[in-house]
């Protein structure tokens, strides 16, 4: 095992993760959903992205709670568990699933989208397992749209979930710039309340972990030099912020939870639309698009 991931509990190589976690896990999603609905009538901007991402996050919650021991080993009931579950072979078990959530995107997806899940239809499972499995042992696009990288993302992220909860592993190293367990770029960051102030953590763009990161630091590129990270905001999203780099030209969005508790942190990043069409228009590239590709 690596000496900057160590498991802290008893439940090491269990074929699920413990139920409390479950579901908790399962309870994130719901209030994702609960969230989306509020914020489609608050903000008309957003309306049409959060009404897709609805069905999507229903889709997700519904898989979340179906993950079985079949699935999660391949049908393989001598699966030995790895230090590394991200590293392991996607099961194949798991593909038999996913024309169910090609259905949700033709049926709730924009025309490019729809259309798009009709030609991925045509593949049949072996191709779709392929697609996952690229998705799975690859890495993201960043900031280009994809929808390829969409339909993987939004189909294997419960399952990641999964294996990380599962796994049980604690990071006790260094404060990573990717997510300390499955490797990928963190999509947003959530400024939770400490004390009289913040403490900023970053969220995982796939398997959702969230981890500790200093306030004054790029999480593109390192500069820690505060005149060239500017914070920017905008009045009618006062809880939600772009964290910029005039180094690397970058940006997060951070979802200030000090001053939201209400806030659903994945949901409200993505309603905040605005916030990215002001960014890119300023010159600024996202470290990671989200979930909806935005």
């Amino acid at each position: 095992m690596s000496d900057q991931l160590r498991s802290d509990g008893t439940t090491r190589g269990s074929t699920s993760a413990p139920v409390s976690k479950r579901r908790s896990a399962a309870s994130d999603w719901q209030r994702g959903i609960e969230r989306a609905s509020e914020l489609e009538q608050q903000f008309p901007f957003a309306a049409e992205i959060l009404r897709f991402y609805i069905p999507v996050a229903r889709f997700q919650q519904r898989l979340y709670r179906e993950l079985n021991a079949d699935i999660i080993q391949g049908g393989q009931a001598d699966s030995t568990p790895s230090s590394n579950p991200f590293a392991e072979e996607l099961p194949k078990n798991i593909v038999r699933t996913f024309s169910n959530f090609i259905s949700v995107v033709e049926e709730n997806g924009t025309t490019p989208l729809r259309e798009f899940a009709h030609e991925l239809r045509a593949l049949g499972a072996e191709e779709h397992y392929r697609t996952l499995a690229e998705f799975w042992h690859g890495t993201e696009g960043g900031g280009t749209p994809n929808f390829t990288e969409f339909f993987a993302r939004a189909f294997l992220q419960p399952y990641a979930v999964e294996v990380r909860l599962r796994s049980d592993l604690k990071w006790n190293g260094p404060v990573p710039f990717a997510c300390p367990f499955c490797k990928r770029k963190p999509a947003l960051g959530v400024l939770r309340p400490l004390g009289d102030g913040g403490q900023r953590s970053l969220v995982c763009s796939l398997c959702l972990a969230e981890w500790e990161f200093r306030r004054i630091v790029c999480p593109a590129c390192g500069e820690e030099d505060h005149k060239k990270l500017p914070v920017y905001s905008a009045e009618e999203l006062k809880h939600v912020r772009v964290d910029a780099c005039e180094s690397c030209r970058s940006y997060i969005k951070v979802v200030d939870m000090t001053k939201s508790g209400r806030s659903e942190p994945i949901v409200d990043e993505i309603a905040s639309i605005p916030l990215d069409v002001w960014a890119r228009k300023q010159g600024y590239a996202k470290l990671q698009l989200n979930l909806m590709q935005l």
